[in-house]
Order: C-alpha cells, then sequence, then structure tokens
C-alpha cells in the first residue's frame, strides 16, 4: 500500500536466466583524472556489464559512489524505476523501531522548495514541533503528555498553512507517473515509479532534490496514518504468525528483535530527531542506487543522472555488526490467536542470500513446492491430505527463513498437518525423490525468468536485489548457472545440516486474541491542505517543456489475426516475438451461473488422471515439458489454459487434451473434495476480506439470493457422482468457442497442430442460457453490518448508477483520477483517519450491467462518525481544487500517450471491448476528450451521478467498538449474519 507497506520483497530475483552470450567487460574510454575535470556533457563512462546477462545491462559507478542499473527494453515509452537505500528496518536505533518506515513516509512530504507556500515561516513552526517531540517521548506524567500533545496539535495547524499537502505526488500525477510508491523492509527501503521516458529529466532533477532533504512536513497527522497502518497488521493473523516466526528464530539479530513497522510504544513515542539523523546517516549516494528498465538510451541517461546527482556528496555510511544467533536445540513452540482460519506453520533459520547453502535452501523449496509436481503439491495438495499447503524460502542479507504451512480438513487436527509437513521435509533429507525433478525445477525456473523479464518492474528489481544484498552483477547473472549446478547429493547434505528439530513450530488458532493490542486515536485537529496553493518549485516545474509523445492505440483488426479452425472455432492470434513461451485459451460463454456443478467439475480435474497417467504422473509430465495446464470458471465463462515452451506446444497440446477428453472418475477423490469445499466455505466465513468485499458486496447488489451465495448445497454436493463430474469435463470443447493464441507460431503452421490436436465433435453445442440475477434498486438509505473481532472498522459506500455506455467514459475516467488525489487529501493528509482510503466510479464489464460508485475507507473504529462524515461530505459537495483539476487532465493524456497494450493483453483487451459492445480502443475517446474537459463538466458529473445517489453502507467490525449511533444517521441499521451472506 501506499507509503510503505512492510511489504515481503517481490520474488527476490535468484532464478533469472534465458541468457545471451555476451563476454563479461569493463567499457571505459577515459582515466579517473578526466572524469574529475569534466561535465557530464562531456564525460565518458565507465561501465560494467556481466556475461550471458538477459537483460543486457549496463552497471555505472558515479564518483560519488552511487550505483546505477540500466536495461533497456521498449515496450513502451516508459521507464520502471526504482531508488534503493541499503538500509531498512534492521539499522533502526533499539530504543526507536519503526524509524525507518516513517522516514520512508516522510520522504514524499517535499522539500524545503517543493510543498511549501513559505519555508521561513514553516520552518520556525516545524522546529517548534520536533522540540515538542523530543519533550513528548521523555515525558512520562499522562497529563503532561497530553497537555504536550495538545501543543503539538496547535502548532501542527499553524504549520499546516504554510504547507502545501501532497504537492510531490501533484507532480508526479500530472507527469504520468504510475504506481508511485514505496516499501521498507528488513534489509533496505525501496522507493518506485514507472515514468514516462520524455519526462526523464524533470523526474531525474525532482527525486534528487527530495533524496538531499527531509522535511518532517505535516507529521502528525502522517504519523496518524502510520498507527493505523500498525492497527491494520494488528488485525492480521498472517502478520502476526510472521513476527512470532521471526522473533522465534532470531532472538539475536534485528530480523527478530524488531519489527519493520515498530511498536506500539515507539510509535506513541516518535523522535523527529532521530528520524533526521537516520536520514543523513544512510541516505548519502554511496549507499544508495537507481535502477531503471525501459525505453533508456544508456548514454543520455547516465549523464543526466550524474547531472543531477552527480554533485550530492558522499559520506561514510556506519557499518552494520551482524548479530550471531545460537544453534536451536529444540523444537520453539508458539500460539497466535485471531479469527482467521486455523493453520500451522513450520519454520527454519537459513544462511543469508550470498551463501550458496541459501541456494539449495531455494532448491529445496521448489522441490517440496513449486505448485505443479513438488512433493507438497503431490502428496499433500492433490491427494487431498489437508486443505491447503505451501512452502517458501525467504532470503536476507545475514540469514534466510525457510517455512511450510498448512491448513486442516474438517475434523483433522494441527498436529496432524504439522506432520504430514514435516514428512516431505524427511523425504527431502532421505533423497527420495526423483532426482529428474531437479531439472525439471532448473527449467522451469528458466521459463519463469522469461516470463518475468517481459515486464520492466521486474527486470528493474533484479537490479535492487543485487545491490541490497551486495553481489556483483555478474554474480547475480550467475546464479542461474549454480542453481543449476545443485546435486541432489547437496540437496539432501543441506536438508540435513539446517532441517532438524531446530524449527519453530506456530499454531494458528481461530479465537479471541488474549494479546490484543491498539494504537490509541490521538486529538488530531484537521489540517489546512492548501489545495490550490502552488510552490515555486511547482510552477517552475510545470513550465519545463518536453517533447510530447503521441499514443498508439489498438487497432484489433490490424493487431490480431483472426482466422478459423476446424467446424468453424475462431481463432484469435498475436505473435510474440520476443521469446519461445506460448499462451493458448479455448474460451467458453458459459459459466456457474449456466450449472453450478460446472465449477465443481473443474475443480475436480485437478485430481484426476487418464487411461495412460494418475494424476501425480500427469502433472510431473506437464512440468517436464514446462507447461502447465488450467480450467478456470466464472460466472459467465470458462477459460482452459495451456502455456509454456513453444518447443513442446505440440506434446503439450496433446497431454492437456487427452486430460479433457480422457479423465478417470474417482470415487475418493470426489469424496475428499466435497469435504475440502465443506471446509473451505467455512473457513471464508472467517476471512474478513471475502466477508466484506465479496458477500456484502453482493447482497447489497442483488440481494439475498446472489451469485456469490448461489451454491450447491452440502446434500447436492454429496449427491454428484464423479461420472457426472467427468462427463461435464468431456463436455467443455463440445460447445461452440473459441481459441486464443499468443506465441511464435505463424499462423498457417499454428491452425494446422491446432486443427489436428484439438479434438471436438462436427457439431458444436450452444452454450446453455445463463441465469442472470437482477440488479437491485436502492430505494432507501440502508446501513448493513457484519460483526467480526478487529481493531479496525471498514466501510463501504454503494451506489448504483446507470448502465455502461461509452458515452460517459471519458469524464468517468476524469473523475476517478481527480476524486482519488482528493480522497487522499482530505481524509488522510488533512484529518487523519484512514491509512487505506478511495472512491471510484466503476464501469460495469457488460453493456447490459449497471456502473456502480464504491467508496471505502478503514479506519479505527473510534473514528467511524468521523470517517463517514468525511467522505459523505466529499461525495455530495466536490471540492474544486483547479491544481487538482489540471494535474488529472494532464495525467490522462499522458498515462494514455505513453501505455501500450502488447502481447496477449491485445487479445484480452478485445475480449473486454466485444462484451461492451465496442470494436475499438476506448482510450482513443478519453485522450482527444481529455485536453477540452472542464470542470463544469465534471461537476455536471457528479450532480447526475454521484451526489445524493441512493446508497448502501456495508461495515464490518467489532460489535463491542461500533458506533451504532453514528450508523443510524445514514439509514436503517440492519445487521447481516454470516449465514444470510454465504447461504450456508
Amino acid at each position: 500500500m501506499k507509503r510503505g507497506s512492510s511489504l515481503l520483497l517481490l520474488a527476490l530475483g535468484l532464478t533469472f536466466t534465458q541468457c545471451k552470450n555476451e563476454a563479461y567487460q569493463t567499457q571505459s574510454t577515459t582515466d579517473a583524472t578526466a572524469v574529475a575535470t569534466t561535465t557530464p556533457a562531456e564525460k565518458e563512462y565507465s561501465y560494467e556489464m556481466a556475461p550471458n546477462d538477459p537483460l543486457n545491462a549496463r552497471i555505472y559507478t558515479l564518483d560519488n559512489g552511487l550505483k546505477v542499473y540500466l536495461s533497456d527494453y521498449e515496450e513502451a515509452p516508459r521507464i520502471q524505476t526504482f531508488i534503493a537505500v541499503r538500509a531498512g528496518s534492521k539499522n533502526d536505533p533499539t530504543d526507536a523501531t519503526g524509524l525507518a518506515h516513517y522516514l520512508e513516509h516522510m520522504v514524499f512530504k517535499g522539500t524545503t522548495e517543493l510543498g511549501t507556500a513559505n519555508w521561513e515561516k514553516e520552518k520556525a513552526e516545524l522546529d517548534k514541533i520536533e522540540a515538542l517531540y523530543e519533550q513528548y517521548r521523555n515525558t512520562r506524567n499522562e497529563a503532561a503528555r497530553k497537555k504536550i500533545y495538545h501543543q503539538i496539535d496547535s502548532v501542527s495547524g499553524v504549520a499546516a498553512t504554510y504547507a502545501i499537502a501532497n504537492e510531490y505526488d501533484k507532480l508526479l500525477t500530472a507527469i504520468g507517473a504510475k504506481g508511485t510508491n514505496a516499501y521498507t523492509w528488513v534489509d533496505q527501503t525501496v522507493y518506485t515509479n514507472d515514468i514516462p521516458s520524455n519526462q526523464l529529466e524533470r523526474w531525474l532533477e525532482l527525486e534528487a532534490d527530495r533524496f538531499q532533504e527531509m522535511v518532517p512536513r505535516l507529521f502528525h497527522t502522517e504519523l496518524e496514518a502510520v498507527y493505523e497502518e500498525k492497527n491494520r497488521t494488528l488485525d492480521s493473523d498472517g502478520r502476526k504468525v510472521a513476527e512470532v516466526i521471526n522473533t522465534e528464530l532470531f532472538p539475536s539479530h534485528q530480523y527478530g528483535t524488531q519489527t519493520t513497522i515498530g511498536t506500539v510504544e515507539h510509535l506513541k513515542n516518535p523522535s523527529i530527531t532521530a528520524i533526521r539523523e537516520y536520514f543523513d546517516k544512510y541516505y548519502v549516494p554511496n549507499n544508495m542506487a537507481i535502477a531503471m528498465s525501459g525505453d533508456i538510451d544508456f548514454d543520455q541517461t547516465i549523464r543526466l543522472i550524474d547531472r543531477y546527482w552527480g554533485g550530492i556528496e558522499k559520506s561514510q555510511v556506519p557499518n552494520f555488526t551482524v548479530a550471531q544467533e545460537q544453534p536451536i536445540q529444540k523444537p520453539i513452540v508458539r500460539e497466535v490467536f485471531g479469527p482467521d482460519a486455523e493453520n500451522v506453520s513450520v519454520a527454519f533459520r537459513t544462511p543469508g542470500i550470498n551463501e550458496r547453502e541459501a541456494l539449495v535452501v531455494q532448491m529445496i523449496s521448489n522441490l517440496l513446492y513449486n505448485g505443479q509436481a513438488g512433493l507438497v503439491d503431490l502428496n499433500l495438495n492433490q491427494q487431498q491430505k489437508v486443505l491447503q499447503a505451501y512452502a517458501y524460502d525467504t532470503p536476507m542479507k545475514d540469514y534466510g527463513t525457510f517455512r511450510m504451512t498448512g491448513m486442516p480438513r474438517q475434523g483433522q487436527s494441527l498436529d496432524q498437518v504439522r506432520d504430514l509437513l514435516l514428512q516431505q521435509l524427511e523425504l527431502i533429507k532421505k533423497g527420495s525423490f526423483d532426482e529428474s525433478l531437479i531439472q525439471a525445477v532448473v527449467n522451469n525456473d528458466k521459463i519463469n525468468t522469461m516470463k518475468a523479464y517481459e515486464d520492466n518492474s521486474n527486470r528493474a528489481d533484479a537490479f535492487v536485489t543485487a545491490f541490497i544484498y551486495d553481489m556483483p552483477w555478474e554474480k547475480f547473472v550467475s546464479r542461474q548457472d549454480e542453481f543449476a549446478s545443485i546435486t541432489k547429493q547437496e540437496v539432501v547434505d543441506v536438508a540435513n545440516k539446517y532441517f532438524q528439530n531446530n524449527y519453530v513450530l506456530v499454531y494458528k488458532r481461530t479465537g479471541k486474541d488474549p494479546n490484543a493490542q491498539k494504537v490509541e486515536k490521538p486529538a488530531i485537529t484537521p489540517v489546512a491542505v492548501n489545495r490550490d496553493a502552488q510552490s515555486d518549485y511547482y510552477k517552475a516545474f510545470m513550465a519545463k517543456e518536453v517533447q510530447p509523445l503521441e499514443p498508439v492505440f489498438v487497432d484489433y483488426q490490424k493487431d490480431i489475426t483472426e482466422t478459423k479452425l476446424k467446424q468453424n472455432i475462431p481463432l484469435l492470434y498475436t505473435k510474440n516475438n520476443d521469446n519461445g513461451l506460448f499462451q493458448l485459451y479455448y474460451i467458453l460463454d458459459m459459466g456457474t451461473n449456466n450449472d453450478q456443478k460446472l465449477g465443481m467439475a473443474v475443480n475436480y480435474l485437478k485430481y484426476l488422471g487418464t487411461d495412460k497417467y494418475t494424476a501425480e504422473e500427469l502433472q510431473k509430465e506437464f512440468y517436464k515439458l514446462g507447461t502447465s495446464f488450467d480450467v478456470f470458471s466464472s460466472g459467465d465463462q470458462v477459460y482452459v489454459s495451456l502455456t509454456g515452451l513453444d518447443e513442446n506446444f505440440e506434446q503439450g497440446l496433446n497431454l492437456f487434451e487427452s486430460v479433457l477428453a480422457n479423465a478417470k472418475p474417482n470415487q475418493q477423490a470426489l469424496k475428499d473434495m466435497v469435504a475440502g469445499i465443506l471446509k473451505a466455505r467455512e473457513d471464508a466465513k472467517k476471512n474478513k476480506g471475502v466477508i466484506l468485499q465479496q458477500a456484502m458486496v453482493n447482497y447489497a447488489k442483488y440481494g439475498a439470493k446472489n451469485p456469490f451465495n448461489t451454491l450447491l448445497s452440502e446434500k447436492e454436493l454429496k449427491a454428484v457422482k464423479p461420472q457426472e463430474l467427468v462427463n461435464i469435463i468431456k463436455s467443455i470443447p463440445t460447445y461452440e468457442h473459441r481459441v486464443l493464441y499468443y506465441g511464435p507460431r505463424e499462423t498457417e503452421a499454428l491452425v494446422a497442430v491446432l486443427n489436428e490436436g484439438h479434438k471436438v465433435p462436427a457439431t458444436l453445442k450452444p452454450v446453455p442460457k445463463e441465469v442472470v440475477y437482477p440488479e437491485l434498486d436502492i430505494k432507501e438509505p440502508t446501513v448493513y453490518w457484519a460483526d467480526y473481532n478487529m481493531v479496525q472498522a471498514e466501510m463501504l459506500f454503494l451506489s448504483k448508477s446507470v448502465p455502461y455506455s461509452k458515452d460517459i467514459i471519458p469524464v468517468v475516467r476524469l473523475y476517478n483520477e481527480y476524486m482519488g488525489g482528493i480522497v487522499f487529501q482530505d481524509l488522510r493528509e488533512s484529518k487523519a483517519l484512514a491509512y487505506s482510503t478511495y472512491s471510484y466510479y466503476g464501469t460495469a464489464s457488460k453493456k447490459d450491467r449497471a456502473n456502480y460508485l464504491m467508496s471505502y475507507i478503514g479506519a479505527q473504529a473510534d473514528k467511524l462518525s468521523e470517517a463517514m462524515s468525511g467522505m459523505q461530505a466529499l461525495l455530495t459537495d466536490m471540492p474544486l481544487a483547479d491544481a487538482n483539476f489540471e494535474n488529472a487532465r494532464a495525467s490522462l493524456r499522458n498515462s494514455i500517450s505513453t501505455e501500450r497494450i502488447t502481447k496477449a493483453g491485445v487479445l484480452f483487451d478485445y475480449e473486454r471491448a466485444k462484451k461492451l459492445g465496442l470494436n475499438y480502443d476506448i482510450r482513443q475517446d478519453v485522450y482527444q476528450s481529455a485536453n477540452s474537459m472542464t470542470f463544469d463538466q465534471l461537476k455536471e458529473f457528479q450532480q447526475k451521478y454521484v451526489k445524493g445517489q441512493p446508497q448502501v453502507i456495508l461495515v464490518i467490525g467489532s460489535k463491542d467498538r461500533l458506533n451504532f449511533d453514528a450508523l443510524k444517521k445514514y439509514g436503517k441499521v440492519k445487521q447481516l449474519d454470516l449465514k444470510t451472506l454465504f447461504g450456508y
């Protein structure tokens, strides 16, 4: 989430490959003396390259130590950027945990020039606030503390009159940036932006400015947002389990002794002075990297980076002393309580990422669980011995972790699940697995890397991984070959070395948490956000001209080859010119709304074998081929898909078709599956996200009988026969359908292979009629609430609007762009009511369905009244902010001009368009209208489709904490019990 949710890293980029042959080299055309006396325009830059690097990356090091990683991948005229700092929560002072994460929030607040209307006057107030916080954190008397906080609140109100909230975000929005965000974790803090390539210089100058100084602007309202983020973690059973695991695995190292978001006590007693000291220590160029992948000119880009970043002075970075952990002598057993479904986790401490043994642990992780043919996949999930199980490794700089987690079936104890998990690990330790599985893991790892490197975000993230873990790029690239060299004996040796009775065992039980915490709400007076004010920096930035980029819209007739297969089956085809991967889809316009048993049959398929292969053998065969198949059903469609290496397309297709045509019924598999469905249904009733976002939303839209809760009853499930489901599976290719293909094949060759391999009858049947659930009109204001044991309360405001019409799409896009900033500014920046909040007008996915206005806010339960009135005020009287409006228009045009719908995305964009009755790229209308649209048009839309529209409000929270008097102000209050919502 924005402003630094403490997320685990994306897949750590350890397995990237598909290399090209290029000798390792250091390019240099000038000596160091010449570099020191020349300007960026005259310099020639040294850079490193690695042999067989699939990214063809260049790695530069500026004179001040800043690392720069560049890769040219011109999928679109955009650049994915990461600015990485090699410091995270492990570098927090022991008496100020959460500091790195909170600093990350502050870096978005602007500088002494950006975000201020009068820096001299603002600074005087900010200095007072800093001093007051130091006094506050050193005061123990509660009455005195309240008095000091009242002063902080008062002075903050004065300081805010000189501040311009969100000005950094406004600039990024205006230039068409996407994904403006950041994350903090144990070893790093990373700032992300996806920018148009023509905005590179403006972006580099802006970022160089903000990373040279930290201004604690709007500190106490942002601190409240961090409180809310902490409360969200306290409401997350998964986060609590992870925290317990780390605490026990690392009793000495900061990985376990402190958390990224910090303790409640430290959050309540922040130190701006300590945050500033941290910034000065670690946010220096020789401890930072700029990682970029996209539409890049290497020479121009490095000169621009040097121009704006090269003058920043380096500084000595404190050494980090790694605490040495003692061996765990026996299992450490802990319990975690919360409302979610129960599970059990077994976790081990493993070596740091730069050790070869860490790669072996990664191999073990894949041998156990890879989603297809690992021991956990086959022995536990496919055989339905548990409801669900998985395993994964998490490498970090100093140590790593390996974790196995399982969810029990009905009547199964957590100890039984634990034993099953450990049994799979014992098979690895004994070498009781087919050695060919290692090669299959390596091959699929290569395929996953190819897929990953089709995306600039993954490419740039690989650079971040190499930098944060102090890994030379040559070593990072060669890790794929090193991974492939791992032997079975090595796997067995490492498993026996690290996986003994030295684990942490955590039972996640369903129940009230006896150690529940909460960050209490401080008294905060809303501060001014000065929406229409603009700093001189802002004006100068916006006045800079850039070369505009022209949009490229999808032309469905030109960009998609459409032909016919036998029996007149439509084939829609887009060529893959990038690599040797393919995606094949059979799409039927029928789903669970046509036949409730269809979804059940689709799920059943993964547990079945054929006349030639058992279910386990099938998964192994697909995995060896580097292919995977899936069957997915929604309310109105079935997708049958096959993806993988095109060199094995024919073999994969034949195997895939044999599964559809020759699946063999299995009574025990069906019995186990039904039991699993019933247990999963009960677990869903313990998931607050499912309750609010699915069950309650469907109830509000369709009533008590709706697509979400129209299910086969327990009696009906148990009455279904295996052959009945197999017949449904076999019938899928017999209905009218179309085929989508994205891959490297030429059309004629593809048609020939599909006509030969795709087995269909002489005449295809029309799909059965869909059951359509009528959408309800909202007749009176109503508040529906569901009881859930949680610290926060979450609310959705839902209004039904008109059916889809392409004519309003341009103004809808502008409204969403505009209101997104307004809601964030008002409810978070000004009033500190929420960590997460949004409002958007959602258009229907089908032309005959209604659009809906949906607004969300998650806040402490004691802020319920303020949060609701704040959101309602914005929906009723949309504020006029000229700067926000101009930014919204500019953002629309800049985003669309640099968006490129490519690859398989072209096919699915066409699928979406057809559902809406469109035969062209609707973005054309938005782009052409963006510049001419006025605020009056936006206001007219808001008055007609938003203001005063009948709405229902959906609330989930603890009955003991909800303010029902506040709820009654918005309509008749009605509790929804879980049986009504779920239908069982």
